[in-house]
């Protein structure tokens, strides 16, 4: 483990399959700090799991969900590791609080990675339609220059191993803040 005492909440952001809670909660845990996924974070306040809330409310009640929550964590101090989900970035004022309260770090996966990552997925709401891959490039291309426009860095794991993955984008964080 390597402690380090840094003055921002470090954001993780990028599409769904990218890894962002996986890698965040080790990164957390090797830099000693608390680590939060909004998405959980929704859940807990509102004792709903996400597809019953895009059920219920659509995804503007979701979304709305989302920007509370991460406003919320986002008061804890010290600072932490947060993930983020894959939409966040949609609306400018979330895009705006992360860049002035945190360091944010796009985890990029290219859209073939994610079409493989995700092409079984169940879960997730949005990809719940006929043709997961149009999806899949459609997302890809709407958001990643929203990513690339907020982020302090952009991280490509060159590898999946997480004993690998975590030195080296913490090497890269750390020599960034």
């Amino acid at each position: 483990m390597t402690k380090m005492i840094h003055k921002k909440h470090i954001f993780l952001i990028g599409p769904m399959g990218a890894g962002k809670t996986t890698i965040g909660k080790h990164l957390a845990k090797h830099m000693e700090v608390p680590f939060f996924d909004i998405d959980n974070e929704v859940i807990k306040a509102t004792g709903a799991d996400i597809p019953w809330i895009f059920d219920v409310e659509g995804e503007i009640g979701f979304r709305s969900r989302e920007s509370k929550a991460l406003k919320s964590v986002s008061e804890i101090d010290p600072p932490a590791v947060i993930s983020t989900g894959g939409g966040i970035i949609l609306a400018e004022d979330n895009r705006r609080f992360m860049k002035n309260n945190g360091f944010i770090v796009y985890l990029y996966v290219n859209e073939n990675q994610l079409y493989e990552r995700l092409k079984k997925d169940e879960k997730r709401p949005l990809l719940q339609v006929g043709d997961r891959k149009k999806l899949i490039a459609n997302l890809f291309h709407e958001r990643d220059p929203l990513y690339k426009s907020i982020a302090d860095i952009i991280y490509t794991p060159r590898s999946l191993q997480l004993k690998k993955v975590i030195p080296e984008l913490f090497d890269k964080i750390s020599k960034r803040e």
